[in-house]
Protein backbone atom coordinates (compact mmCIF):
# COMPACT_ATOMS: atom_id res chain seq x y z
CA UNK A 1 0.00 0.00 0.00
CA UNK A 2 1.49 3.50 -1.34
CA UNK A 3 1.30 6.02 1.18
CA UNK A 4 1.23 9.76 0.85
CA UNK A 5 4.46 11.52 2.22
CA UNK A 6 3.33 13.28 4.82
CA UNK A 7 1.89 10.66 5.84
CA UNK A 8 5.23 8.23 6.46
CA UNK A 9 6.64 11.34 7.84
CA UNK A 10 4.09 12.10 10.69
CA UNK A 11 4.39 8.45 11.54
CA UNK A 12 7.79 8.45 11.97
CA UNK A 13 7.82 11.62 14.08
CA UNK A 14 5.59 9.90 16.46
CA UNK A 15 7.04 7.13 16.63
CA UNK A 16 10.53 9.15 17.54
CA UNK A 17 8.70 10.76 20.47
CA UNK A 18 7.54 7.23 22.08
CA UNK A 19 10.32 5.76 24.42
CA UNK A 20 12.02 2.50 24.04
CA UNK A 21 9.90 0.06 25.07
CA UNK A 22 12.11 -2.00 26.68
CA UNK A 23 13.20 1.72 28.65
CA UNK A 24 10.29 1.26 30.95
CA UNK A 25 11.17 -2.29 31.65
CA UNK A 26 14.81 -1.37 32.72
CA UNK A 27 16.21 -2.75 35.66
CA UNK A 28 16.11 0.05 38.38
CA UNK A 29 19.91 0.16 39.12
CA UNK A 30 20.74 0.41 35.67
CA UNK A 31 18.46 3.90 35.37
CA UNK A 32 19.87 7.15 35.48
CA UNK A 33 20.09 8.80 38.77
CA UNK A 34 18.24 11.55 37.70
CA UNK A 35 15.41 9.22 36.72
CA UNK A 36 15.59 7.05 39.97
CA UNK A 37 15.49 10.02 41.69
CA UNK A 38 11.84 11.58 39.78
CA UNK A 39 10.49 8.21 40.74
CA UNK A 40 11.48 8.27 45.15
CA UNK A 41 8.40 9.77 47.06
CA UNK A 42 8.43 13.16 49.35
CA UNK A 43 8.44 13.17 53.21
CA UNK A 44 5.06 13.59 53.17
CA UNK A 45 4.69 10.34 50.81
CA UNK A 46 3.25 12.40 47.94
CA UNK A 47 4.97 11.04 44.74
CA UNK A 48 7.62 13.20 43.04
CA UNK A 49 7.08 11.70 39.65
CA UNK A 50 4.81 13.11 37.02
CA UNK A 51 1.60 14.00 38.47
CA UNK A 52 -1.36 12.11 38.00
CA UNK A 53 0.87 9.23 38.06
CA UNK A 54 0.83 6.45 40.56
CA UNK A 55 4.01 6.64 42.42
CA UNK A 56 5.68 3.49 41.17
CA UNK A 57 4.19 3.31 37.66
CA UNK A 58 7.20 3.88 35.87
CA UNK A 59 9.45 1.09 38.13
CA UNK A 60 9.17 -2.69 36.80
CA UNK A 61 6.16 -4.44 38.78
CA UNK A 62 5.89 -7.14 41.17
CA UNK A 63 6.82 -10.23 39.83
CA UNK A 64 5.41 -13.96 41.63
CA UNK A 65 5.97 -17.21 41.22
CA UNK A 66 3.43 -19.33 42.16
CA UNK A 67 4.49 -23.04 42.40
CA UNK A 68 2.89 -26.64 43.33
CA UNK A 69 4.60 -29.93 43.65
CA UNK A 70 3.51 -33.29 44.74
CA UNK A 71 6.52 -33.99 45.99
CA UNK A 72 7.44 -33.23 49.73
CA UNK A 73 10.12 -30.42 50.16
CA UNK A 74 10.36 -31.16 54.02
CA UNK A 75 13.12 -29.02 56.12
CA UNK A 76 14.30 -27.63 52.73
CA UNK A 77 11.15 -25.26 52.36
CA UNK A 78 12.55 -22.30 53.41
CA UNK A 79 15.57 -22.39 51.80
CA UNK A 80 13.88 -22.88 48.32
CA UNK A 81 11.55 -20.03 48.61
CA UNK A 82 14.37 -18.30 49.06
CA UNK A 83 16.29 -19.60 46.32
CA UNK A 84 13.67 -19.00 43.86
CA UNK A 85 13.03 -15.68 45.17
CA UNK A 86 16.80 -14.81 44.34
CA UNK A 87 16.41 -16.71 40.98
CA UNK A 88 12.80 -14.55 39.79
CA UNK A 89 14.95 -11.20 40.94
CA UNK A 90 18.36 -11.87 38.67
CA UNK A 91 16.53 -13.29 36.03
CA UNK A 92 13.99 -10.41 35.80
CA UNK A 93 16.03 -7.92 36.64
CA UNK A 94 13.86 -6.66 39.42
CA UNK A 95 14.53 -6.10 42.78
CA UNK A 96 13.97 -8.86 45.45
CA UNK A 97 12.05 -7.15 47.11
CA UNK A 98 9.22 -6.92 44.68
CA UNK A 99 9.53 -10.95 44.38
CA UNK A 100 6.76 -13.16 46.18
CA UNK A 101 7.19 -16.43 45.77
CA UNK A 102 4.65 -19.02 47.08
CA UNK A 103 5.19 -22.93 47.04
CA UNK A 104 2.53 -25.61 47.71
CA UNK A 105 4.32 -28.88 47.91
CA UNK A 106 2.79 -32.58 49.46
CA UNK A 107 0.07 -31.55 46.32
CA UNK A 108 -2.50 -33.75 45.29
CA UNK A 109 -1.52 -33.94 41.57
CA UNK A 110 -0.95 -35.79 38.37
CA UNK A 111 0.29 -35.03 34.65
CA UNK A 112 0.04 -37.52 32.26
CA UNK A 113 -2.23 -39.72 33.85
CA UNK A 114 0.68 -40.28 36.18
CA UNK A 115 1.34 -38.63 39.89
CA UNK A 116 4.87 -39.32 39.53
CA UNK A 117 7.05 -36.56 40.84
CA UNK A 118 5.27 -32.96 39.18
CA UNK A 119 5.47 -29.05 39.51
CA UNK A 120 2.84 -27.07 38.04
CA UNK A 121 3.77 -22.93 38.45
CA UNK A 122 2.54 -19.37 36.98
CA UNK A 123 5.21 -16.47 37.27
CA UNK A 124 3.45 -12.80 36.98
CA UNK A 125 5.36 -9.53 36.10
CA UNK A 126 4.55 -6.30 34.59
CA UNK A 127 7.03 -6.74 32.04
CA UNK A 128 10.39 -8.54 32.25
CA UNK A 129 8.50 -12.05 30.74
CA UNK A 130 10.37 -12.67 27.41
CA UNK A 131 12.20 -16.15 26.13
CA UNK A 132 15.48 -15.53 27.65
CA UNK A 133 13.73 -14.54 31.43
CA UNK A 134 11.28 -16.96 31.19
CA UNK A 135 14.26 -19.71 30.01
CA UNK A 136 16.22 -18.55 33.11
CA UNK A 137 13.54 -19.26 35.57
CA UNK A 138 12.21 -22.38 34.38
CA UNK A 139 15.48 -23.64 34.36
CA UNK A 140 16.34 -22.38 37.85
CA UNK A 141 13.03 -23.69 39.16
CA UNK A 142 14.03 -27.25 37.16
CA UNK A 143 17.42 -27.75 38.85
CA UNK A 144 15.86 -26.80 42.50
CA UNK A 145 13.39 -29.37 41.96
CA UNK A 146 15.47 -32.16 40.95
CA UNK A 147 17.06 -33.77 44.11
CA UNK A 148 13.47 -33.86 45.01
CA UNK A 149 13.06 -36.31 41.82
CA UNK A 150 11.26 -33.96 39.59
CA UNK A 151 12.20 -34.71 36.34
CA UNK A 152 12.44 -31.84 33.93
CA UNK A 153 9.56 -33.39 31.81
CA UNK A 154 7.63 -32.94 34.66
CA UNK A 155 7.65 -28.98 35.28
CA UNK A 156 5.13 -26.71 33.31
CA UNK A 157 5.41 -23.21 34.30
CA UNK A 158 3.44 -20.65 32.48
CA UNK A 159 4.61 -17.17 31.88
CA UNK A 160 2.14 -13.70 32.18
CA UNK A 161 3.14 -10.13 31.18
CA UNK A 162 0.50 -8.81 33.73
CA UNK A 163 -1.49 -5.13 32.53
CA UNK A 164 -0.51 -2.45 35.35
CA UNK A 165 -4.83 -2.21 35.72
CA UNK A 166 -4.69 -5.76 36.42
CA UNK A 167 -2.25 -5.68 39.43
CA UNK A 168 -2.70 -4.38 42.90
CA UNK A 169 -0.48 -2.92 45.77
CA UNK A 170 -1.68 -0.73 48.83
CA UNK A 171 -5.05 0.16 47.71
CA UNK A 172 -4.64 0.58 44.13
CA UNK A 173 -3.50 -0.90 40.87
CA UNK A 174 -0.16 -0.39 38.94
CA UNK A 175 -2.07 1.57 36.61
CA UNK A 176 -3.59 4.24 39.53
Amino acid sequence: MHRPASALALLASTLALLPSPAASFAPFASRSVAHQHSLQMSADNKSTSAPGRHPHCDLPGDPSLILTTNVDLGDDKGAILKELSALVAASTGKPESYVAVCITDNASMVFGGSDAPLALGCVYSLGAINMVNNGMIQSGVTDALAKYGVDEGRIYINFFDMPRDCVGWKRATFAG
